[in-house]
Protein backbone atom coordinates (compact mmCIF):
# COMPACT_ATOMS: atom_id res chain seq x y z
CA UNK A 1 0.00 0.00 0.00
CA UNK A 2 1.36 3.54 -1.29
CA UNK A 3 1.56 5.93 1.72
CA UNK A 4 1.48 9.55 2.19
CA UNK A 5 3.66 11.64 4.61
CA UNK A 6 1.13 14.19 6.38
CA UNK A 7 4.19 16.68 7.04
CA UNK A 8 4.16 16.77 2.78
CA UNK A 9 0.49 17.69 2.94
CA UNK A 10 0.75 20.09 5.81
CA UNK A 11 3.51 21.66 3.72
CA UNK A 12 1.69 21.94 0.73
CA UNK A 13 -1.51 23.52 3.18
CA UNK A 14 0.43 26.28 4.57
CA UNK A 15 2.26 27.37 1.54
CA UNK A 16 -0.86 27.51 0.05
CA UNK A 17 -2.30 29.57 2.71
CA UNK A 18 0.73 32.04 3.01
CA UNK A 19 1.08 32.56 -0.59
CA UNK A 20 4.68 32.21 -0.67
CA UNK A 21 7.56 29.56 0.46
CA UNK A 22 9.53 32.39 2.50
CA UNK A 23 6.22 33.13 4.55
CA UNK A 24 5.12 29.58 5.21
CA UNK A 25 8.92 28.56 6.51
CA UNK A 26 8.56 31.48 9.27
CA UNK A 27 5.13 29.87 9.68
CA UNK A 28 6.50 26.66 10.00
CA UNK A 29 9.55 27.46 11.33
CA UNK A 30 11.51 25.77 8.63
CA UNK A 31 14.41 26.54 6.32
CA UNK A 32 13.21 27.42 3.05
CA UNK A 33 15.34 24.72 1.24
CA UNK A 34 14.01 22.10 3.20
CA UNK A 35 10.37 23.26 2.51
CA UNK A 36 11.27 23.34 -1.12
CA UNK A 37 12.86 20.44 -1.05
CA UNK A 38 9.67 18.60 0.46
CA UNK A 39 7.30 20.00 -2.30
CA UNK A 40 9.69 18.54 -4.99
CA UNK A 41 9.45 15.66 -3.27
CA UNK A 42 5.78 15.55 -3.11
CA UNK A 43 4.96 16.62 -6.92
CA UNK A 44 7.63 13.73 -7.64
CA UNK A 45 5.62 10.94 -5.96
CA UNK A 46 2.57 12.49 -7.28
CA UNK A 47 4.02 12.98 -10.67
CA UNK A 48 2.02 16.46 -11.01
CA UNK A 49 3.25 20.25 -10.26
CA UNK A 50 1.46 21.69 -7.66
CA UNK A 51 2.16 25.28 -7.92
CA UNK A 52 3.08 27.54 -10.46
CA UNK A 53 5.03 31.04 -9.86
CA UNK A 54 3.01 33.92 -10.46
CA UNK A 55 5.38 36.90 -9.65
CA UNK A 56 6.49 36.28 -6.32
CA UNK A 57 3.37 34.06 -5.14
CA UNK A 58 2.73 30.53 -5.44
CA UNK A 59 -0.29 29.84 -7.07
CA UNK A 60 -1.86 26.59 -7.00
CA UNK A 61 -2.71 23.80 -10.49
CA UNK A 62 -5.75 22.45 -10.75
CA UNK A 63 -3.77 19.34 -9.28
CA UNK A 64 -3.19 21.64 -6.32
CA UNK A 65 -6.21 22.68 -5.71
CA UNK A 66 -7.12 18.95 -5.29
CA UNK A 67 -4.37 18.08 -3.44
CA UNK A 68 -5.34 21.31 -0.76
CA UNK A 69 -8.65 20.21 -0.18
CA UNK A 70 -7.45 16.76 1.15
CA UNK A 71 -4.91 18.88 2.56
CA UNK A 72 -6.87 21.35 4.46
CA UNK A 73 -9.52 18.07 5.56
CA UNK A 74 -6.98 16.16 6.96
CA UNK A 75 -5.39 18.78 8.88
CA UNK A 76 -8.32 19.47 10.33
CA UNK A 77 -8.76 16.12 11.35
CA UNK A 78 -5.18 15.91 12.58
CA UNK A 79 -6.31 18.77 14.98
CA UNK A 80 -9.23 17.18 15.86
CA UNK A 81 -7.70 14.41 16.69
CA UNK A 82 -5.61 16.13 19.09
CA UNK A 83 -8.05 18.19 20.94
CA UNK A 84 -9.67 14.66 21.59
CA UNK A 85 -6.77 12.74 22.87
CA UNK A 86 -6.56 16.03 25.38
CA UNK A 87 -10.17 15.05 26.54
CA UNK A 88 -11.47 18.72 24.41
CA UNK A 89 -14.93 18.72 22.70
CA UNK A 90 -14.70 18.08 19.10
CA UNK A 91 -18.00 19.13 17.56
CA UNK A 92 -16.42 19.54 14.49
CA UNK A 93 -19.25 20.06 11.96
CA UNK A 94 -19.60 18.59 8.43
CA UNK A 95 -18.73 21.52 5.89
CA UNK A 96 -20.96 21.97 2.34
CA UNK A 97 -19.44 24.40 -0.03
CA UNK A 98 -23.01 25.56 -2.01
CA UNK A 99 -22.57 27.44 -5.14
CA UNK A 100 -25.86 28.84 -5.87
CA UNK A 101 -26.75 30.34 -9.67
CA UNK A 102 -27.83 34.32 -9.14
CA UNK A 103 -31.22 33.86 -11.01
CA UNK A 104 -32.29 31.03 -8.63
CA UNK A 105 -35.09 32.60 -5.95
CA UNK A 106 -33.50 32.64 -2.45
CA UNK A 107 -36.62 31.43 -0.90
CA UNK A 108 -36.02 28.23 -3.26
CA UNK A 109 -32.47 27.89 -2.06
CA UNK A 110 -33.58 28.26 1.74
CA UNK A 111 -35.88 25.43 1.56
CA UNK A 112 -33.56 22.88 -0.46
CA UNK A 113 -30.83 23.73 2.02
CA UNK A 114 -32.97 23.07 4.89
CA UNK A 115 -32.73 19.69 5.01
CA UNK A 116 -29.15 19.78 5.14
CA UNK A 117 -29.26 22.16 8.30
CA UNK A 118 -31.65 19.63 10.15
CA UNK A 119 -29.40 16.52 9.99
CA UNK A 120 -28.14 15.35 13.50
CA UNK A 121 -24.92 15.69 12.54
CA UNK A 122 -23.70 19.80 12.49
CA UNK A 123 -23.17 21.30 8.91
CA UNK A 124 -21.03 24.45 8.42
CA UNK A 125 -22.57 25.86 5.57
CA UNK A 126 -20.53 27.85 2.59
CA UNK A 127 -22.87 29.56 0.32
CA UNK A 128 -21.35 31.25 -2.29
CA UNK A 129 -23.91 32.96 -5.49
CA UNK A 130 -22.27 33.50 -9.03
CA UNK A 131 -22.70 33.36 -12.36
CA UNK A 132 -23.46 29.72 -13.34
CA UNK A 133 -19.92 29.03 -15.34
CA UNK A 134 -18.06 31.10 -13.07
CA UNK A 135 -19.76 28.03 -10.43
CA UNK A 136 -18.66 25.15 -12.68
CA UNK A 137 -15.29 26.49 -12.79
CA UNK A 138 -15.57 26.14 -8.94
CA UNK A 139 -17.12 22.62 -8.79
CA UNK A 140 -14.43 21.33 -10.98
CA UNK A 141 -11.77 22.23 -8.98
CA UNK A 142 -13.67 20.63 -5.95
CA UNK A 143 -13.74 24.22 -3.96
CA UNK A 144 -17.41 23.23 -4.26
CA UNK A 145 -19.47 20.47 -3.03
CA UNK A 146 -22.48 21.47 -5.09
CA UNK A 147 -24.21 23.71 -7.50
CA UNK A 148 -27.87 24.61 -7.29
CA UNK A 149 -29.28 26.11 -10.36
CA UNK A 150 -32.30 26.40 -12.91
CA UNK A 151 -31.15 24.66 -15.65
CA UNK A 152 -28.88 21.75 -16.43
CA UNK A 153 -25.24 22.14 -17.31
CA UNK A 154 -24.93 22.54 -20.28
CA UNK A 155 -22.54 20.84 -23.14
CA UNK A 156 -20.14 24.01 -23.72
CA UNK A 157 -18.95 23.97 -20.13
CA UNK A 158 -16.65 21.92 -20.36
CA UNK A 159 -16.75 20.28 -16.84
CA UNK A 160 -17.37 16.70 -16.52
CA UNK A 161 -20.77 16.55 -14.07
CA UNK A 162 -23.94 15.51 -13.07
CA UNK A 163 -27.33 17.19 -13.22
CA UNK A 164 -29.58 15.79 -10.58
CA UNK A 165 -33.49 17.37 -11.09
CA UNK A 166 -34.43 18.53 -7.72
CA UNK A 167 -37.95 18.68 -9.10
CA UNK A 168 -40.34 20.75 -10.89
CA UNK A 169 -43.29 23.35 -10.44
CA UNK A 170 -45.91 25.60 -12.35
CA UNK A 171 -45.73 28.98 -12.11
CA UNK A 172 -48.30 31.40 -9.69
CA UNK A 173 -48.81 35.37 -10.26
CA UNK A 174 -49.59 37.84 -7.31
CA UNK A 175 -49.72 41.56 -7.36
CA UNK A 176 -50.94 44.25 -5.19
CA UNK A 177 -54.29 44.21 -3.81
CA UNK A 178 -55.55 46.54 -6.20
CA UNK A 179 -53.69 44.89 -9.12
CA UNK A 180 -55.36 41.17 -7.95
CA UNK A 181 -58.35 42.74 -7.81
CA UNK A 182 -58.28 43.84 -11.07
CA UNK A 183 -56.54 41.13 -13.30
CA UNK A 184 -57.99 37.79 -10.88
CA UNK A 185 -61.13 37.98 -13.17
CA UNK A 186 -60.88 36.33 -16.84
CA UNK A 187 -57.52 34.88 -15.98
CA UNK A 188 -55.27 34.70 -17.31
CA UNK A 189 -56.87 35.96 -20.25
CA UNK A 190 -56.70 38.89 -18.13
CA UNK A 191 -52.69 39.76 -18.46
CA UNK A 192 -52.97 41.06 -22.02
CA UNK A 193 -51.86 44.58 -21.24
CA UNK A 194 -51.26 43.83 -17.64
CA UNK A 195 -48.69 45.30 -16.22
CA UNK A 196 -45.66 42.77 -15.53
CA UNK A 197 -42.14 42.76 -13.58
CA UNK A 198 -40.07 39.67 -15.57
CA UNK A 199 -37.03 37.79 -14.44
CA UNK A 200 -34.21 39.10 -17.16
CA UNK A 201 -34.23 37.01 -20.21
CA UNK A 202 -31.20 35.07 -19.50
CA UNK A 203 -33.50 32.84 -16.98
CA UNK A 204 -34.97 29.42 -17.58
CA UNK A 205 -38.23 30.85 -16.23
CA UNK A 206 -38.47 34.14 -18.61
CA UNK A 207 -37.59 31.55 -21.86
CA UNK A 208 -40.72 29.46 -20.37
CA UNK A 209 -42.93 33.11 -19.97
CA UNK A 210 -41.83 34.51 -23.20
CA UNK A 211 -42.81 31.11 -25.40
CA UNK A 212 -46.43 30.42 -23.18
CA UNK A 213 -47.30 33.98 -23.63
CA UNK A 214 -47.05 33.85 -27.59
CA UNK A 215 -48.41 30.62 -27.61
CA UNK A 216 -51.52 31.95 -26.32
CA UNK A 217 -51.31 35.24 -27.91
CA UNK A 218 -51.32 37.14 -24.98
CA UNK A 219 -48.89 40.17 -24.62
CA UNK A 220 -48.23 41.98 -20.86
CA UNK A 221 -46.80 44.75 -20.76
CA UNK A 222 -43.38 44.58 -18.94
CA UNK A 223 -43.01 47.66 -16.76
CA UNK A 224 -39.31 46.04 -15.23
CA UNK A 225 -36.78 43.42 -15.56
CA UNK A 226 -34.27 41.90 -12.88
CA UNK A 227 -31.91 40.19 -11.89
CA UNK A 228 -32.71 39.40 -7.85
CA UNK A 229 -35.91 37.78 -7.49
CA UNK A 230 -36.01 39.55 -3.81
CA UNK A 231 -35.49 43.04 -5.31
CA UNK A 232 -38.71 42.05 -8.13
CA UNK A 233 -41.16 40.74 -5.35
CA UNK A 234 -40.49 44.27 -3.41
CA UNK A 235 -41.49 46.41 -7.20
CA UNK A 236 -44.05 43.97 -7.15
CA UNK A 237 -45.22 44.74 -3.43
CA UNK A 238 -45.63 48.36 -3.89
CA UNK A 239 -47.57 47.61 -7.40
CA UNK A 240 -45.78 48.26 -10.35
CA UNK A 241 -46.45 45.22 -11.78
CA UNK A 242 -47.74 41.82 -11.55
CA UNK A 243 -44.94 39.03 -10.12
CA UNK A 244 -44.80 35.37 -11.63
CA UNK A 245 -42.98 33.16 -9.29
CA UNK A 246 -42.17 29.28 -8.43
CA UNK A 247 -46.01 27.95 -7.31
CA UNK A 248 -44.00 26.53 -4.14
CA UNK A 249 -42.87 29.46 -3.22
CA UNK A 250 -45.94 31.61 -3.94
CA UNK A 251 -47.75 31.15 -0.81
CA UNK A 252 -44.20 32.30 1.21
CA UNK A 253 -43.87 35.55 -1.51
CA UNK A 254 -47.59 36.72 -0.31
CA UNK A 255 -46.58 36.59 3.06
CA UNK A 256 -43.54 37.97 3.23
CA UNK A 257 -44.57 40.94 0.46
CA UNK A 258 -48.13 41.18 1.28
CA UNK A 259 -49.11 40.42 -2.54
CA UNK A 260 -52.24 38.50 -2.78
CA UNK A 261 -52.84 35.67 -5.43
CA UNK A 262 -53.95 36.35 -8.73
CA UNK A 263 -54.09 33.18 -10.75
CA UNK A 264 -51.58 29.82 -11.96
CA UNK A 265 -50.09 29.15 -15.02
CA UNK A 266 -50.02 25.50 -15.18
CA UNK A 267 -48.31 24.59 -18.19
CA UNK A 268 -45.30 26.89 -17.17
CA UNK A 269 -43.06 25.10 -15.50
CA UNK A 270 -39.70 26.23 -13.90
CA UNK A 271 -36.73 23.20 -12.73
CA UNK A 272 -34.26 23.08 -10.10
CA UNK A 273 -31.24 21.25 -10.19
CA UNK A 274 -28.18 19.92 -8.01
CA UNK A 275 -24.84 19.64 -9.85
CA UNK A 276 -22.33 17.43 -8.96
CA UNK A 277 -19.03 16.10 -9.97
CA UNK A 278 -20.08 12.68 -9.08
CA UNK A 279 -22.94 10.47 -10.78
CA UNK A 280 -24.21 8.72 -7.22
CA UNK A 281 -23.93 11.76 -4.53
CA UNK A 282 -22.13 10.86 -1.59
CA UNK A 283 -21.51 13.69 0.76
CA UNK A 284 -24.58 13.01 3.39
CA UNK A 285 -25.56 16.76 3.49
CA UNK A 286 -26.28 17.16 -0.44
CA UNK A 287 -28.05 13.23 -0.29
CA UNK A 288 -30.32 15.15 2.33
CA UNK A 289 -30.94 18.03 0.02
CA UNK A 290 -31.49 15.65 -2.71
CA UNK A 291 -33.92 13.75 -0.92
CA UNK A 292 -36.24 16.77 0.74
CA UNK A 293 -36.61 18.37 -2.44
CA UNK A 294 -37.52 14.94 -3.96
CA UNK A 295 -39.98 13.64 -1.03
CA UNK A 296 -40.94 16.85 0.44
CA UNK A 297 -40.56 20.45 -1.40
CA UNK A 298 -41.39 19.56 -5.08
CA UNK A 299 -43.70 16.94 -3.80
Amino acid sequence: MEWLNYHHLFYVWTVAKEGTITKACKKLRLAQPTVSAQLRTLEERLDERLFDRVGRSLVLTETGHLVYRYADEICSLGHELLDTLRGQPAGKPQRLKVGVADVVPKLIVYHLLEPALKLSEPVHLICSEGKPNNLMAQLSLHELDVVLSDSPISSDVGVRAFSHILGECNVTVPGSERLARKYRQRFPESLDGAPMLFSTQKTALRKSLDYWFDSKQIYPVVNAEFDDSALQEVFGQVGLGLIPVASVIAKDVQRRYGVHYVGRLPEVKERFFAISLERRVKHPAVVAILEGARESFFK
